[in-house]
């Protein structure tokens, strides 16, 4: 029975059932009963397994395809009616194509299944920020991770009422014929679809398929940001916080940074770090001219291996009830391990495969891109106002890239357009884990090269258009952890010392201390990052001095001019979309470095 009289929705849902032909439909109203019986299904057909309640209350274990692991990027698709709307970072396919061979790969494909409603709010009911969408799925895990990482159920189309501003997300498992696996995007119709992935990422349409891509292009129509950006709250000794927002491409720390603890020295004294999201920021211009922002998600959907109570301790807490995982190692009491949760791997236990599995035989026991979907609400240090239906303000947005020689430890931009400068070099160098090549420069504007739903340059003018609307901007910074000295070591010792950075930007931001201008920005004074009682953790024993600082924030004009050619070719890419102003910064920069 439907749970609403929306025609529009009603429609939508019936012309999918109409094309997919299940033999049931049920809305999900997101009661517990509700989902509990969904939960014993799954279990029932082997589509979830319940692990052991005592030690992991809530948890279940699933396991996708062996073929059907991580994000299908070449069979991703914005499909705007013009291609140049897509833009050259995008792939394109013309909607009417698109729609046809979508089509007739749903044609019958949920016989003899249930087709699920999951109507659903990313940001909290009733926020002026949030959106609704509403996913069909023939995936009781589909269902049971769209309650972890959004809002479901009857209060979501209440809030919605008759309004036709939602997102129709159609997904089915189909054959799960990696062939014929397309991720579709259609913003000029706020619609997704998306067949033949039982992935998460492919799957939960709320993440990085609205969340980002039609978030994207719906703030560009609307007058407001969608952002790949963690937002956490600096509490000082004196209890103001201040609130940063965050840019990191992948391997470069932002889960960490997002939940990051403070050194002991800091802890002492009273800071805290509060997290407000992990991964995607909605951001708008509040009445006081300032950059409001609120996290649009519900929850946690992290990759697994390497999460430890040593890398990240708050995330493994956030994992302990109430989650789902994925592709993990399977343990013969029920419970889970991954490669870096510690260093006792487990015996008689089963691979993210469903084999036995021997930690001996230098295979992995968990998939690399292992996942878990986890409440927010469990994290130990997530703020007590992250739901706050106004948001909280931003006082700085940070970008980060792993750079061995370019980028210093941090610095400043000079203002908001060279600020979308720097946000449209954020860069990263591949490592030899990575790709089996080092030094290998990754390009990836804001973090959101493959999240962007519409054209990168006309996202860039975007950027800085809202920057012409504000007032009072936040201040725009470029972090490092990775720049390497002469003998290839890392000198900055990163994860809770990366405080010590955060602490000098909010400094910053109050106008508490002062900086140097060169070439490429403000960079912090030797003396203002504080180094009292830092280990060097490269060489146990010893203290991080003076002239490790000194090092790690020189800027080196010689290596800076050698990034200028591979941002040329790439601004150029853009043709006409690429906004002058960005151009101007670029030859401003080049300028600068050659009076060096």
């Amino acid at each position: 029975m439907a749970l609403t009289t929306n025609k529009m929705v009603l429609h939508f849902v019936d012309e999918m059932k109409q094309l997919a032909n299940p033999n049931n439909v049920i809305w999900i109203d997101g009661s517990h009963e509700q989902l509990e019986a969904l939960r014993q299904e799954a279990c029932s057909t082997g589509e979830l397994i319940k692990l052991n309640q005592e030690k992991l209350p809530g948890c279940y274990y699933h396991r996708s395809a062996i073929d059907d692991v991580a994000r299908v990027e070449d069979r991703t698709f914005i499909c705007s009616k013009n291609e140049i709307d897509a833009g050259p970072s995008n792939n394109w396919m013309a909607p009417e194509k698109a729609y046809a061979m979508a089509k007739d790969i749903y044609k019958d494909a949920m016989k003899g299944r249930t087709m699920y409603v999951v109507p659903f709010s990313m940001g909290p009911i009733g926020s002026p920020f949030s959106k609704v969408g509403v996913e069909l799925t023939d995936s009781i895990y589909v269902v049971l991770s769209m309650d972890i990482m959004t809002r479901i159920g009857q209060r979501v189309l209440d809030m919605l009422d008759d309004s036709n501003d939602f997102v129709r997300g159609m997904h089915s498992k189909c054959a799960l014929d990696a062939q014929k696996r397309y991720i579709l995007h259609f913003p000029e119709d706020n619609t997704i679809w998306s067949m033949n992935s039982g992935y998460g990422g492919n799957v939960l349409l709320g993440k990085k398929c609205f969340a980002l891509r039609m978030a994207s292009f719906q703030g560009k129509q609307e007058g407001w940001l969608a952002e790949h950006m963690l937002i956490i709250g600096i509490e000082s000794p004196d209890g103001e916080v201040t609130y940063i927002a965050g840019a990191f491409p992948s391997q470069c720390g932002k889960t960490n940074l997002a939940m990051l603890i403070p050194p002991e020295y800091y802890r002492k004294k009273g800071y805290k770090v509060w997290t407000v999201g992990d991964d995607i920021a909605w951001l708008r211009i509040g009445d006081d001219g300032r950059l409001w922002a609120i996290n649009p998600e519900n929850g946690f959907f992290g990759v697994a291996p390497g999460t430890s109570m040593k890398s990240n301790p708050n995330a493994l807490e956030s994992t302990k009830k109430n989650t789902i995982f994925t592709n993990v190692v399977l343990t013969k009491d029920n419970t889970v391990w991954w490669e870096g949760m510690d260093d006792n791997p487990p015996r008689g236990a089963l691979d993210w495969k469903g084999n036995p599995w021997d930690p001996d035989s230098g295979e992995p026991g968990a998939h690399p891109n292992a996942r878990f979907t986890s409440p927010a609400k469990n994290c130990p240090c997530i703020a007590s106002n992250w739901e706050d239906p106004k948001g909280v303000p931003l006082s700085a947005i940070i970008f980060g890239g792993r750079r061995a020689k370019v980028a210093p430890l941090v610095y400043q931009s000079r203002d908001w357009q060279h600020g979308v400068f720097v946000g449209s070099i954020v860069a990263s160098e591949t490592t030899a884990a990575a790709t089996g090549k080092t030094g290998v420069l990754r390009i990836d504007p804001f973090a959101m090269l493959p999240f962007c739903g519409y054209n990168m340059g006309d996202y860039w003018q975007h950027w800085l258009d809202m920057g012409k609307a504000l007032s009072n901007p936040p201040k725009i910074f470029n972090v490092n952890w990775f720049r390497l000295d002469d003998g290839g070591n890392f000198i900055w010792p990163g994860f809770g010392d990366n405080f010590r950075v955060i602490d000098w930007i909010v400094r910053r931001c109050k106008g508490e201390v002062d900086a140097r201008e060169t070439a490429i920005g403000y960079t912090p004074r030797t003396k203002d990052i504080n180094i009292e009682d830092m280990e060097y953790y490269i060489h146990p024993g010893r203290r991080f001095n003076i002239d490790a600082v000194r090092a790690i924030l020189s800027v080196g004009s010689v290596y800076w001019k050698e990034i200028l050619p591979p941002v040329k070719a790439f601004y150029a890419q853009f043709e006409d979309r690429l906004p002058k102003e960005l151009a101007e910064e670029l030859l401003q920069l080049e300028l600068r470095l050659w009076l060096v």
